[in-house]
């Protein structure tokens, strides 16, 4: 038994966080290599509304949920409806140049932030039964404003010739292995070259442990913060604004001005700091020491994902860009389900140090394994 006391709900909260992510693994490829073949606009609209697997429809049934069966479901229907996601970044890469594409993930960096800073506090501070309305009233917000003035984004010409093609490619977009090789890529009827493909992957790895790690440990920081410094719900929501406004800020100054070709540097920089940032998370007893690591957390958390999503938003021709962010996400959401459950086993099992610990630790695998790929203007002249 570990000195901190032992949390069941530590363990049985990593495996339900672990759901969503589940099946948005599934969910991702699969509607970004659609959307290469329909265009962005429709599969968007779809993901939305498409009954039962609808967001919108996922909250209805929260807010309609009497039972925690029923909240269940409504987890599983928003998982499988979330591969917009994977869509967003999919209508950014659809822009012509590097710089482009580059303020563009950052810019979705900074929605990220900005919802994870006022979510948890609205939350927090609403009544138990309003938040699920609220969400809903956000999601149809959502559907109106894309219906209104989203632009189609992927020309015909650009399109994938058959939408045939990526169900085809279903083993390749849901394979965990395949996934890494980028199979769905590949195979594709215009596949980059060695160089190029070689390349993604290592990205592709490099964005799957860095999730899997970072994830784990975000999830488990709620409840670190709640046995360790007694927070309550509302306590945590102001935390939480601390760390979403503290990334939005960075993501507005400084990652949405990083020069194109200079994101792996500056990923590898955040990751060093992920180190220090964790031991003093998992460590530290007073609050000045967890605001140090909080900050530090938050500042590599606004910089690796957008970085990584530009360079990789950089591969595959037009037609595959879809495919291409749709497998990324699909990666980050498969880390995403397999981090809560591993960080929270070993937080159950050995406590909250050995866990920040170890974690902090792995964060050097992908630090080691990033260098600077070749840049894609270079090996693929259609760019």
């Amino acid at each position: 038994m570990p000195a901190e006391k032992r949390y069941n709900s530590v363990l049985f909260g990593g495996l339900i966080g672990s759901v969503f992510s589940v099946l948005q693994f599934l969910s991702a490829p699969l509607s970004g290599a659609v959307s290469d073949c329909l265009g962005r606009r429709p599969v968007m609209l779809l993901s939305l509304v498409w009954v039962p697997t609808g967001l919108a429809t996922s909250y209805a049934v929260w807010a309609a949920s009497k039972s925690f069966a029923a909240f269940l479901a409504s987890r599983v229907i928003g998982g499988i409806s979330k591969g917009n996601v994977s869509l967003s970044t999919a209508i950014v890469a659809d822009l012509g140049s590097p710089a482009a594409r580059s303020r563009g993930m950052a810019v979705i960096g900074v929605a990220f932030s900005l919802g994870f800073t006022l979510g948890p506090m609205l939350g927090a501070s609403l009544p138990l039964e309003s938040a699920p309305w609220l969400a809903l009233l956000f999601a149809i917000s959502d559907l109106l404003f894309i219906f209104c003035f989203l632009p189609e984004t992927l020309p015909l010409e650009k399109r994938a010739p058959s939408v045939t093609l990526g169900f085809r490619a279903a083993a390749d977009l849901l394979s965990p292995l395949a996934l890494l090789r980028f199979s769905a890529v590949a195979h594709g009827a215009d596949p980059p070259t060695g160089v190029r493909l070689g390349s993604l992957r290592r990205l592709g790895l490099v964005y799957f442990l860095y999730l899997f790690l970072f994830s784990g440990l975000e999830y488990t920081l709620s409840f670190l913060v709640h046995q360790r410094f007694q927070f309550s719900s509302l306590q945590q929501g102001k935390m939480f604004f601390f760390i979403g406004l503290t990334m939005a800020t960075i993501q507005s100054t400084y990652a949405r001005r990083i020069s194109p070709g200079r994101e792996v540097a500056a990923v590898k920089r955040a990751i060093l700091l992920l180190l220090p940032a964790f031991l003093l998370i998992g460590w530290g007893h007073t609050l000045p020491v967890l605001g140090l690591g909080l900050l530090l957390y938050s500042f590599a958390a606004a910089v690796v994902v957008p970085c990584l999503s530009s360079v990789v938003a950089g591969y595959g021709s037009p037609r595959q860009k879809g495919t291409v962010m749709g497998t990324l996400r699909s990666l980050g959401a498969l880390a995403r389900a397999l981090g809560p459950m591993v960080a929270a086993s070993v937080y159950w099992l050995a406590g909250a140090r050995v866990c920040f610990t170890v974690c902090a630790g792995l964060f050097l695998l992908p630090f080691f394994l990033l260098r600077d790929p070749r840049p894609p203007a270079q090996t693929h002249k259609a760019e």
